[in-house]
């Protein structure tokens, strides 16, 4: 039985089961949180990262049989992790393409892939800064202050983002309720 077969099933034996919602968090390094304690059951976090996608009203879930369980978001849907040379999401999806790199006044990267919009995980941050042209303080501070400033990561200008714009910006919901 194919996944939307299942589904379908699921909801034929269940029709009238709620969403979920404050429950399923997703943290700023991509770990799954139920209740703000992390998973780390290995077959639930496979399960859930098979599961997770978004609506079109910019709510993001873990889809478990009939019932959707809406994800709170820590910073974006998808939170990237340097895998050599690329980039891969929380999930393991490839990122994809760069299309754009973005920078908060707290010093978060975002970056505009192809799968969609993610946090780079501040572990990769170091090795991230090293790559970028120039890659002095000052250049940076003055970036991160949203007074311009000349910052490039393999020839993709680094621009200014207020934190609070990124969700409006990218149309998705950080605390989805009903």
């Amino acid at each position: 039985m194919t996944s939307s077969a299942a589904q379908l099933s699921a909801h034929a034996k269940w029709p009238n089961v709620p969403a979920c919602y404050e429950w399923l968090s997703l943290d700023r390094r991509g770990d799954w949180r139920l209740q703000g304690e992390r998973v780390t059951h290995r077959g639930l976090i496979e399960f859930m990262n098979r599961q997770y996608a978004g609506d079109e009203s910019g709510r993001w879930f873990v889809q478990n049989g009939p019932q959707r369980v809406y994800v709170d978001l820590a910073a974006t849907p998808w939170i990237f992790h340097r895998d050599g040379a690329a980039f891969v999401a929380h999930t393991g999806a490839p990122a994809g393409e760069i299309r754009t790199v973005l920078i908060d006044g707290d010093g978060s990267l975002y970056l505009d892939a192809a799968l969609g919009i993610g946090l780079l995980d501040d572990r990769d941050l170091a090795a991230f800064f090293e790559e970028c042209r120039p890659h002095d303080e000052v250049s940076l501070l003055r970036l991160m202050a949203g007074n311009g400033g000349e910052i490039r990561w393999q020839g993709l200008p680094l621009q200014y983002i207020a934190a609070d714009r990124l969700a409006q910006r990218y149309a998705y919901l950080k605390q989805p309720r009903p």
